[in-house]
């Protein structure tokens, strides 16, 4: 019953596009991501090639859909149409992926990989150059970054376990208040 329910959520044209795109993301990146991860930790060579070529098609796929996404997002129906893509390239019925990569993909880098290398050659040289004219404001942004990611700890810590506080790698609670007046004794 609930996956009829998501089915006519996903397919129904008058719904809201954040469920399709919501779909989109977790059949193009999510799943693939953990496939990829199993087919490495498994040491699967066929299941590799599947998932280099799928990954090969997403991402050319990506760069399109950068420049056409703009114009193309208000088309109805759009996101159903990416989702039916995602879902073709990955079945195995139809090896989209593969059909992909070698009918169009392999060819068009092929007859232009001389002029991908020099691109490449140079785009890589310039990042090199970037990076080693830049490596002290790189330096004091990680630094920078690392301390914001150990505040943000710090205080979801807090939030999570209220009045503890840490000291080393142990927690403790926080100091019980002295009793400043005379004991009874005293007098």
């Amino acid at each position: 019953m609930s996956s009829e329910a998501g089915l006519r959520l996903l397919l129904c044209p008058l719904g809201s596009n954040i469920v399709v795109r919501t779909a989109c993301c977790s059949v193009g990146i999510v799943l693939p991501v953990y496939s990829t991860f199993k087919a490495i930790e498994a040491k699967d060579q066929d299941e590799q090639q599947k998932w280099l070529l799928y990954w090969a098609a997403y991402g050319t796929f990506s760069v399109a859909e950068l420049f056409t996404d703009k114009f193309l997002y208000w088309f109805p129906l759009y996101y159903h149409m990416k989702f039916a893509f995602l879902v073709w390239l990955q079945l195995p019925s139809v090896d989209g992926a593969r059909q992909l990569y070698m009918n169009h993909l392999s060819p068009f880098l092929r007859r232009h990989q001389p002029r991908l290398d020099q691109l490449v050659g140079f785009l890589y040289g310039e990042m090199v150059k970037f990076v080693s004219n830049h490596e002290a404001e790189i330096k004091f942004a990680k630094t920078l970054l690392v301390k914001v990611l150990l505040s943000a700890n710090d205080v979801v810590k807090e939030i999570i376990h209220p009045g503890q506080r840490r000291v080393g790698a142990a927690i403790e609670a926080p100091p019980e208040s002295e009793d400043t007046s005379e004991s009874e004794d005293g007098e």
